[in-house]
């Protein structure tokens, strides 16, 4: 049912009561498990990029390749057999959730080596099928990481969930990118990959290491599925085969999308459509950052050491500045503020292609760049969280994740013809304007009604 979007009138959290919260083991937990989702990112995009640029490589047919990483904007299709297929023997040893995760990291650690193995100049085609499996399993680990996130801790806990997910993403960023690029500075870009190839292990080990949740599933959900199973079971003339075919892609599939629909009502599309828009300013930018900082005459190890290293940590702060934000004003108002920023910081960019290249001046563009992003991201997964109804976990926030990267994936992989043709001030100015249509969505919502979400409200262990 719907409620009005103006909450109750309840004082915030103290400013420590909201510190509190980064305390809790399965807060702290997130941390591990978003080290091991960043790492493989950039290794199929940014510090892709920078492997083929310095190859030789067009702008534009490093535009095409970012389409790599469409894969992470694809996976719902993927998403309800992660919520509901189990893996033979490893699934009883380690639990539905943590034998997906682990499946999953085992395919990025093969992809990655053969990434290594490949020459950009005589193997391309190998480096991209290789680069799609490290995508695919890669994004198979998120969905089941997003499912553990949920169901491991109450709607509460997700804005600081998300702040140490992001820390821990960021941290793999870190090694992906400033890591990779050292290593390639050094040795090589062979020797680069198989050391990221090792760095998975982390995730690996976590795996291992945390429990798994248990679903909290509500009432209401099950009569849903059941009257669908009943409903199936009367159809006689359907063999059992048949029958129990269509009941498991009717309660995996179209439930999920079914009970979004059914909870949010004439708000759905709209709620979709500012999910898909909400990343269109960064990810479209992000596409060029590398290859710009190239052309700008950084070098790799000033690249690494400013938007690798401090620029990491300027997002880190930036996403726990924005989950104590979420705790204490709300997640809209900090989803707002955060999209102007981003939105701003890209029209800096602009500026920054007319200056020369000055360590200083690109230290002042990222630590504003990545502390919008960071507070963007805390806030931004805490709302998909919100959105999402136990029952269909995985499957639910693998759409919202996967509409969230869709057309920001897509049109960037244009990034490379708008730079080419324009110029790197235009293309920035290009990538801020279009965050103007999330911002627009954004005040829409906040002044219309929101959605009482189905959630479990015991606290988790």
């Amino acid at each position: 049912m719907t409620t009005s979007s103006k909450p109750a009138a309840t004082s915030p959290a103290s400013w420590r009561e909201a510190g509190k919260i980064y305390l809790k083991p399965r807060v702290i937990a997130m941390l591990f498990l978003g080290f091991s989702a960043g790492l493989p990112l950039l290794l199929v995009f940014g510090t892709l990029s920078a492997w083929l640029r310095e190859a030789g490589i067009s702008r534009s047919t490093i535009g095409h390749i970012s389409w790599v990483a469409l894969l992470y904007a694809l996976k719902f299709a993927w998403a309800p057999l992660v919520d509901r297929t189990d893996i033979p023997v490893i699934t009883r040893l380690l639990g539905h959730r943590r034998s997906w995760m682990l499946l999953a990291q085992a395919g990025v650690i093969l992809g990655l080596i053969l990434m290594a193995g490949a020459n950009p100049q005589a193997q391309l085609t190998m480096l991209v099928w290789a680069a799609l499996l490290v995508a695919f399993s890669s994004a198979t680990q998120d969905i089941s990481i997003d499912a553990w996130r949920i169901e491991a801790a109450v709607v509460e806990w997700q804005g600081a969930m998300a702040a140490t997910y992001q820390i821990g993403y960021r941290i793999g960023m870190l090694a992906a990118g400033a890591g990779a690029l050292y290593v390639a500075h050094f040795q090589s870009w062979s020797n680069a990959y198989l050391a990221m190839a090792c760095a998975m292990s982390v995730g690996v080990v976590t795996t291992f290491l945390i429990a798994e949740p248990e679903r909290q599933i509500n009432e209401e959900t099950w009569l849903e599925e059941a009257r669908v199973v009943a409903f199936l079971e009367r159809s006689h003339h359907w063999s059992p085969r048949l029958r129990h075919a269509v009941a498991w892609f009717i309660g995996a599939v179209v439930c999920p999308f079914v009970d979004f629909f059914h909870r949010n009502g004439k708000f759905a599309l709209l709620i979709l459509a500012f999910i898909s828009l909400f990343r269109i300013s960064d990810i479209t930018m992000g596409v060029m950052a590398f290859p710009f900082y190239i052309d700008m005459g950084y070098s790799k190890a000033e690249i690494a050491s400013v938007t690798k290293v401090f620029g990491v940590v300027m997002t880190m702060i930036g996403a726990l500045v924005g989950g104590l934000f979420v705790v204490r004003y709300g997640v809209m108002r900090i989803l707002l503020v955060s999209a102007i920023l981003v939105a701003a910081t890209n029209l800096v960019f602009a500026w920054l292609a007319t200056q020369e290249a000055r360590i200083d001046l690109l230290m002042v563009v990222i630590s504003g760049d990545n502390l919008s992003g960071g507070m963007a991201g805390s806030a931004f997964i805490a709302y998909l969280s919100s959105l999402t109804n136990r029952a269909y976990t995985a499957t639910q926030y693998a759409l919202f994740s996967s509409l969230m990267l869709l057309l920001p994936k897509f049109i960037g992989g244009f990034s490379g013809d708008v730079a080419d043709a324009y110029g790197y001030v235009n293309f920035f100015t290009y990538a801020a304007a279009l965050g103007i249509p999330a911002i627009l969505l954004i005040l829409y919502l906040m002044r219309h009604s929101v959605v009482e979400q189905p959630q479990d409200k015991t606290p988790a262990p």
